[in-house]
C-alpha cells in the first residue's frame, strides 16, 4: 500500500493529546505513515519536555519518515537556553532546560529544517511571501538551516531578532537577509499586497480594509499558488481548507483541537484538548 503523510498542526507543550492522535494515525494505517509538525512543538502547554522527547523519539526511530519544521517557539527555546532572550512569564520551558537530556534535545531541534517540500504540498511554520515561489522558499530555507547546524548558530540567534527588513529584497545579505526569511517562515501572518510584513496583529484572523494589510495566503498573485501550503502558527484563524491551503494551528493549548490532516485525501483527525491556557491570554502562539 502507497506510504500516506499526515501533517499535525502546533503541539505547543500538549504532550498527552499528541500521544493520543499520533498513535490514532498509526492505528488506521497499515503502512508505517509519514507524519510531519508544523513547529511549536513546545511551550505554553503543561508538558513541552515529554512532548519534546516524543517527537524527537519518532523521528530518531522512522529513517525519515517522521521530521518537523522550526516554529518561533521552538527558536525561542534555542535563544533562552543559550541565554540570549530571558524567559516569558507564559513559558513552559524550564525543565527542558533543567533535563539531563536537554542538550542533546535541543540539539536535535536546531538542525530541523525550516521549510519542507513534499510533492505538491509546501510545509512551513508561519508563512511566505508573495515574491516566493516553492524552490526559492526552500532555498532561503536553506541559507538559515545552513548557519543554525554549523559552528556560528548561537551568533545567529543573537542577531536573530527584529522586525527590519520588513519586506523581501534580492539585495538582502547576512543577518539581514536571514532575518527577513525567519520572520517570514516562522512569524507572518499579515502582509501587505506588495509582501510588507505586520507582526502588531496578532490576536485577529481579519485586518481592518483600511490597513492595507491581508493574510498572507490572500495576496493576489503569490507564487506559491502553485502548491498547497501547509501551516500552522495561527490559533485564531483556526483550520482552514482550501485547494491550495490547508492552516492547522487549532487552539490546542486554548482548549481547542489538535488537529492533523492526511494530504493524500485530506481527511482529519482531530483531538479534543483541555483549556490549558486561558483565552483571555494571547491567543495566537
Amino acid at each position: 500500500m502507497t506510504q500516506k503523510t499526515y501533517v499535525i498542526g502546533d503541539l505547543q507543550g500538549c504532550h498527552d493529546q499528541t500521544v493520543a492522535l499520533v498513535e490514532r494515525i498509526f492505528a488506521q494505517e497499515s503502512t508505517p505513515p509519514a507524519i510531519l509538525f508544523t513547529g511549536d512543538l513546545i511551550n505554553r502547554g503543561p508538558d513541552s519536555l515529554a512532548t519534546l522527547r516524543y517527537v524527537h523519539a519518532l523521528a530518531k526511530e522512522s529513517g525519515g519518515r517522521i521530521d518537523t519544521v522550526l516554529g518561533n517557539h521552538d527558536l525561542h527555546l534555542l535563544a533562552v537556553a543559550n541565554g540570549i532572550r530571558p524567559a516569558h512569564p507564559s513559558d513552559t520551558l524550564s525543565h527542558i532546560l533543567q533535563a539531563p537530556d536537554g542538550a542533546a534535545l535541543l540539539d536535535w531541534l536546531r538542525t530541523r529544517p525550516m521549510a519542507i517540500l513534499r510533492g505538491k504540498h509546501l510545509l512551513v511554520h508561519g508563512g511566505v511571501l508573495p515574491q516566493w515561489d516553492a524552490q526559492q522558499v526552500m532555498a532561503l530555507a536553506l541559507e538559515v538551516e545552513t548557519v543554525l547546524r554549523g559552528p556560528g548558530w548561537v551568533g545567529f540567534l543573537a542577531q536573530m531578532y527584529g522586525n527590519q527588513p520588513d519586506h523581501w529584497d534580492a539585495g538582502l545579505e547576512g543577518m539581514e537577509r536571514l532575518r527577513c526569511v525567519v520572520n517570514a517562515l516562522t512569524r507572518l501572518r499579515f502582509c501587505t499586497q506588495d509582501g510588507v510584513m505586520d507582526f502588531k496583529m496578532k490576536e485577529s484572523a481579519k485586518a481592518d480594509p483600511a490597513s492595507g494589510l491581508m493574510p498572507w495566503f490572500d495576496v493576489p498573485g503569490r507564487k506559491t499558488e502553485d502548491v498547497t501550503v501547509v501551516f500552522g502558527h495561527w490559533s485564531a484563524l483556526g483550520l482552514l481548507l482550501r485547494p491550495n491551503l490547508i492552516a492547522l494551528d487549532t487552539g490546542c493549548v486554548w482548549g481547542g483541537y489538535l488537529s492533523a490532516v492526511c494530504l493524500e485525501d485530506r481527511s482529519l483527525l482531530q483531538q479534543q484538548c483541555p483549556e490549558y491556557r486561558e483565552h483571555s491570554g494571547k491567543k495566537s502562539a
